[in-house]
């Protein structure tokens, strides 16, 4: 049986990583580099840095962070946000990611996918989906920080990104992000049995019971923190102590 993985999620803006409700509102946290090196400690999986503006810029502006936080953090990091061609995943690769995040581009222009997992391994290369809820098990896929309609049903979406080669997907729900209200399960469900690659559930843990609730009516192989370890609800030792206690697998 596969072990959860906790993911921790910066989502950076002007060097600062920000927190909002529903992708929106958003407040300062910290310093990117300060907390990745805290959640290492911790025992964190895994690590994601978004970011948030890049759709503003028409680039990636977290390079340097990346580099920075690769002198302390060993643990595989990923990053997303304005990535949107195959010099920039280069680019980002060799600045230390281990995985790279596309939404926006694979909307626009799905071949990345497709080319990005030939040339890289599809195991670096990460589908994130900004979904909204369109009424009863029914979602659309959004872009730009959840700013943008795209017309994509998002379990239609899913199932053709992993067509195209996606190694994993991660999916954030806009309607519980932020909210600390507990995940969307039914969409998280629904992803999960559409798609045999790992899902990554980001969006409305609030506390750990959303995350043992989220395995046990779930397939997702993981899930992305943000508010429950920013704000200090819990520490990542915590979590994992507690999770474990309710006979789930997970990396201690």
């Amino acid at each position: 049986m596969h072990k959860l993985r906790l993911i921790a999620r910066l989502d950076v803006k002007n060097e600062f990583v920000i927190k909002g409700i529903h992708l929106e509102g958003l407040r300062k946290i910290g310093n990117p580099n300060v907390l990745a090196k805290k959640y290492y400690d911790e025992g964190i999986d895994e690590i994601v840095f978004m970011d948030a503006v890049a759709s503003l810029y028409g680039r990636n502006n977290l390079f340097n962070i990346i580099e920075q936080a690769c002198k302390e953090v060993f643990v595989p990091i990923a990053i997303g946000g304005g990535i949107r061609s195959l010099h920039d995943i280069e680019l980002a690769l060799k600045s230390g990611a281990d995985k790279i995040v596309l939404n926006t581009q694979a909307v626009k222009t799905p071949q990345i996918i497709s080319d990005a997992s030939r040339v890289y391994g599809s195991q670096c290369i990460v589908a994130s989906i900004e979904a909204k809820s369109k009424g009863i098990n029914k979602w659309e896929a959004y872009v730009d920080n959840g700013r943008e309609e795209t017309g994509l049903d998002v379990i239609e979406w899913v199932k053709k990104l992993e067509d195209l080669g996606v190694g994993e997907i991660m999916v954030t729900s806009i309607d519980q992000e932020g909210t600390k209200k507990g995940f969307d399960l039914d969409l998280i469900d629904q992803v999960s049995n559409m798609v045999s690659v790992p899902v990554i559930a980001s969006g409305g843990a609030g506390k750990i019971n959303h995350i043992v609730e989220l395995k046990k009516k779930t397939t997702a192989s993981a899930v992305a923190l943000a508010s429950l370890i920013h704000y200090n609800i819990h520490s990542i030792p915590e979590i994992k102590e507690s999770v474990i206690a309710q006979d789930i697998h997970m990396r201690l």
